[in-house]
């Protein structure tokens, strides 16, 4: 399943960020973790305290990954108008949801202050991200003054996670883009 060129660490972090968003972190148990990795019994206490080290670090690294693709997105070229329907547009494996987002609804995650830490650290970035974005827009006379950035980015979160929802238990993807179509809709620039 993995290069032969990949660390045991490595297989062990890809592994473990797979079975997060595929099962959650209950449903994630060492011994699927290291059957995936094709690693060693003790390999993770090896190189990692135990799950819950094992698992912070590979849902930092999925926040780290979330947060540059939505960069690539909100930061590329155009108006705030279309750096935000690039974000909404961008390549996502809808079906599956989002591995951030999944994280929310896993009430072991939740629980822990350390192991929610990243996912609040990424919502609270992309939302500040979103709020500046409809500022510029503002600024420029795209958007309307009376837009409130806070609330539009809030809006934006909830549309894409919403969408995921709503496309998941369809077993297809329309839902998804009929919502993500619906709030671009609501925000198009001003005349």
């Amino acid at each position: 399943m993995y290069s032969h060129g990949m660390s045991t660490p490595e297989r062990l972090i890809e592994s473990t960020r797979e079975l997060l968003w595929e099962r959650g972190y209950v449903g994630t148990s060492p011994k699927a973790i290291l059957e995936r990795a094709g690693a060693g019994q003790g390999s993770m206490y090896h190189h990692f305290k135990g799950k819950p080290d094992l698992a912070l670090t590979a849902i930092r690294r999925t926040a780290e990954e979330l947060r540059a693709a939505a960069e690539g997105a909100l930061s590329g070229p155009g108006t705030p108008y279309e750096r935000i329907e690039a974000y909404l547009g961008r390549e996502r494996d809808v079906l599956r949801g989002c591995p951030i987002g999944r994280l929310t609804m896993d009430p072991d995650v939740v629980a822990s202050e350390e192991l929610r830490a990243p996912v609040d650290e990424t919502i609270d970035w992309l939302r500040e991200q979103l709020a500046g974005i409809v500022e510029e827009g503002k600024e420029q006379g795209q958007f309307a003054q009376s837009l409130d950035a806070e609330e539009i980015a809030a809006t934006v979160l909830a549309t894409v996670q919403g969408g995921y929802v709503l496309a998941r238990a369809s077993g297809s993807p329309a839902a998804f883009d009929t919502g993500v179509r619906g709030l671009l809709s609501l925000l198009r620039p001003l005349p």
